[in-house]
């Protein structure tokens, strides 16, 4: 029954789709439909010369743009809405293709460290099991352990500063500073999401490390402590940011009414606008977490480059290699399977970070819908 309601369903959608673009045929005028014809042949033209590497792309694309620009000034409205949505639809495409190339590259490799369980191959599985990175001396193995151990280390330290500082300071924001100063420290914390990582990774390596050395008598530079510290000050704004606008997406009547029955500002903050807040707090947070694993510069200059497991695993006062700076460090020189493991390494990211997204998009949805933002 519900296999059938949902044919049902999405035969009825087929034929309105096919009846509205009946009525736009019929009601549109003639050169304003072979306009927009033409200008979509073109584009798509262009784009699969592009694709193909062809030197006669620069033909369609010619076309593409008589076209539009002819479109634009005929019937403005229409080659609009055409340029927009292929606007859209190209984004989407291209990052599909970034995707699939991604995880194509990544397939040699993959298929080099299959492991054998029980007698049934599987492939990729040595890269997870085995701690052994070389990709000079015999045997070659490419193990992304080490790596997601220290992606894992700099991610659990930076979200220990980045959480508590921003929630606190998101907090401050929006429920203690006056209006003035408000208007001012809201502005300042956005401005330090746009220093460049680099900035912060020079001063972690310029600064913090040498110190760290110094103070906790440590071989070398790189500590998986103070990377942490620089990724969750760059991941401040962020957090910040999202947490700030959660904070303020409670309604002023739960914040009354718990003032009406003689609480404090304080006991109404931890007790009603923060727990109110808390799915897009956590979404703030998530978001965090993802921009401390993205983080690249600031691991890349601050860490050894050793792809190794620190000793014991919990020490964080030694900092070796993270997935990112594993790729940064690396793309340059590597070839062959070396470089398709630094693709299974952008995959691991990816997906990392995809899953991240998700979460905390699902979590702010949460919060809208219970506070009647969105039905």
């Amino acid at each position: 029954m519900s296999q059938a309601s949902s044919a049902e369903r999405g035969s009825a959608a087929l034929s309105r789709t096919v009846r509205r673009g009946r009525d736009f045929v019929a009601e549109t005028d003639r050169e304003a439909l072979a306009v927009l014809g033409v200008t979509t042949v073109a584009m798509l033209s262009a784009f699969v010369g592009f694709l193909l590497v062809s030197a006669y792309t620069v033909v369609p694309f010619a076309v593409f743009l008589a076209a539009a620009g002819y479109g634009w000034v005929r019937c403005q409205g229409l080659t609009a809405k055409l340029l927009t949505l292929a606007t859209t639809v190209s984004t989407i495409v291209v990052l599909l293709l970034i995707v699939a190339f991604v995880f194509v590259e990544a397939v040699p490799v993959v298929s080099y460290e299959t492991a054998t369980v029980f007698g049934l191959p599987v492939p990729g599985l040595r890269m997870f099991v085995q701690t052994r990175w070389d990709a000079v001396s015999e045997p070659i193995r490419y193990s992304m352990v080490p790596m997601i151990h220290g992606t894992v280390m700099v991610t659990l330290v930076s979200t220990a500063v980045a959480a508590p500082l921003g929630i606190a300071a998101a907090l401050f924001i929006s429920e203690i500073a006056p209006a003035t100063v408000r208007e001012l420290v809201k502005p300042g914390v956005e401005i330090l999401a746009g220093i460049p990582s680099i900035v912060y990774g020079f001063i972690g390596f310029t600064v913090l490390s040498p110190w760290a050395s110094d103070q906790f008598r440590i071989l070398g530079q790189g500590t998986y402590l103070f990377v942490g510290v620089v990724v969750g000050l760059m991941a401040l704004p962020t957090v910040v940011s999202v947490a700030e606008d959660a904070l303020d997406s409670v309604p002023e009547s739960m914040k009354r009414g718990s003032l009406a029955v003689g609480t404090t500002d304080w006991q109404t903050m931890t007790s009603i606008t923060l727990p109110a807040a808390f799915s897009g707090v956590s979404a703030a947070v998530l978001l965090g977490v993802g921009r401390a694993i993205g983080e690249t510069m600031a691991a890349t200059v601050m860490l050894r480059g050793v792809p190794r497991l620190t000793d014991p695993l919990y020490n964080v006062f030694y900092g070796q290699e993270t997935l990112t700076s594993l790729i940064a460090r690396n793309y340059g020189e590597a070839d062959g399977l070396q470089m398709d493991a630094l693709f299974v390494a952008g995959a691991i990211l990816f997906l990392t970070v995809l899953a991240i997204s998700i979460g905390s998009q699902y979590v702010e949805w949460r919060m809208r819908k219970q506070f009647g933002g969105e039905r």
